[in-house]
């Protein structure tokens, strides 16, 4: 196993790991701020996850195409984070 590989499987335990207890946590939570904020983490996670997986489709997109999608996963995530951060303390 490449270095790549054991990150990626490592990242890919952590994001399961997120998801799982943050989805358990908006059914105990469904309501409010804080149902409305683990929203907002659970999408973010999501959006991260989605770029950093890919990679996987590199046999399929050029090198430049590649980035281009990675960057905005990446920055559509945390724009949605500020986005519903900000809404939610303003509220």
């Amino acid at each position: 196993m490449t270095a790549e590989t054991i990150i990626l499987v490592f990242t890919l335990a952590i994001y399961l790991i997120i998801l799982f207890v943050f989805n358990k946590a908006r059914m105990k939570y469904s309501g409010g701020k804080i149902g409305k904020v683990i929203n907002l983490i659970l999408v973010t996670v999501s959006l991260l996850f989605i770029s950093d997986y890919l990679v996987f489709l590199e046999s399929y997109l050029d090198s430049e195409s590649l980035n281009i999608l990675r960057s905005i996963s990446r920055t559509a995530g945390l724009g949605f984070l500020a986005y519903g951060g900000a809404k939610i303390a303003d509220s």
